[in-house]
């Protein structure tokens, strides 16, 4: 390794254990704690923070400026970031949050933050095009023998109240009274083109799709759909995942 190479490993590491110790041998016999590197703790820092606000505005909007801040400088400190990219930073937020004792009383905020990990996991998701609806225009045999690949930006999750609800009200630009419901919710998130959708989604709609993620062909996740729930509209449940762009091929498979 290179003496400038050596040099940016220790720095890095100076920064996260908070002591000059690791750069002594570039630093004048006069200079223990350089108080530049106090800036740059500061600096990144705050620019943790800043992300995380920005990757998870739902929580951040539940519990107030003061609050996340607080909580957002203490995760940092024990997360720093993998890479000098920021956009998607944040992905242990969620877990941290269900064991930080003073969000103990907010229950529901560890849900809250892994669907909005799941939105800026969508945002950022590689780019494709959706199918359109002409694409299953197919004999029902090889239709139902078809396995659906689901585009790469899409992300769903099932809970065992209305949290998705409580979620969706909350990221509306002026929340309204939030109600959470008692019954199980899923949530469906996605981006086919340029802007991220987010809608609830039935206990049939995840069955369907949990399915078609595990390889199931659309014959069998339409069943896995059926026997969740009976009652349900399976046409008009495959139309709206359609319309929702959730489809970005269709593998045909042998209809024997």
């Amino acid at each position: 390794m290179s003496e400038l190479g050596r040099f940016q490993d220790a720095f890095v590491t100076a920064l996260a254990g908070r002591t000059a110790a690791p750069i002594t041998a570039w630093l004048p016999d006069d200079a223990d704690q350089p108080p530049g590197l106090a800036v740059y703790r500061n600096t990144i820092a705050k620019g943790c923070v800043d992300a995380l606000a920005a990757n998870f505005p739902t929580v951040a909007s539940l519990v107030g400026d003061d609050w996340f801040r607080a909580a957002a400088a203490l995760f940092a400190a024990e997360h720093p970031p993998a890479s000098a990219a920021l956009a998607a930073y944040g992905e242990a937020f969620p877990d941290w949050l269900s064991r930080f004792p003073p969000a103990d009383d907010l229950p529901y905020l560890p849900a809250m933050a892994q669907m909005d990990r799941l939105w800026t996991t969508a945002l950022f998701a590689p780019e494709a095009e959706p199918l359109a609806a002409e694409a299953f225009a197919l004999a029902p045999d090889v239709l139902a023998a078809a396995r659906p690949r689901l585009h790469p930006s899409l992300a769903f999750a099932g809970f065992d109240s209305g949290l998705p609800g409580l979620w969706l009200a909350a990221r509306e630009p002026e929340p309204g009274e939030m109600v959470l419901a008692d019954d199980p919710q899923g949530v469906l998130i996605v981006r086919p083109h340029d802007t991220v959708r987010s809608r609830l989604l039935d206990r049939a709609g995840f069955a369907f799709l949990t399915a078609a993620r595990d390889g199931a062909s659309l014959g069998a996740a339409i069943t896995a759909a059926a026997e969740t729930d009976p009652a349900a509209d399976l046409a008009a449940l495959f139309a709206a995942l359609i319309a929702d762009g959730v489809f970005s091929g269709l593998d045909l498979g042998d209809p024997t």
